[in-house]
């Protein structure tokens, strides 16, 4: 029974690991360099954090999955905050 479960935390990481792509550096380094440097920061954790789950072999109890779903959730948010700068002329 054990293998089974740990057959299917395998599983379950891979596929994890597949759907979620790193997010996206898309803020304009030159209209918002702040919010830019704060994206890249949060790409580079992001990449860590993927580094850390191959290296363990495993989810880490899940939390690092869900801080990667926290940092893709952050570069969403300054995105949009660059979207709302550039709409009021900033």
């Amino acid at each position: 029974m054990s293998n089974i479960r740990v057959i299917a935390c395998c599983l379950a990481l891979v596929a994890s690991s597949a759907a979620a792509a790193a997010p996206a550096d898309n803020v304009s380094r030159n209209r918002h360099p702040n919010i830019a440097a704060a994206q890249r920061l949060s790409t580079q954790a992001y990449e860590k954090i993927v580094a850390a789950q191959k290296a363990n072999e495993f989810d880490l109890g899940g939390h690092a999955q869900k801080a990667k779903e926290l940092l893709d959730q952050v570069n969403r948010e300054l995105k949009a905050a660059a979207e709302t700068s550039n709409a009021h002329g900033h």
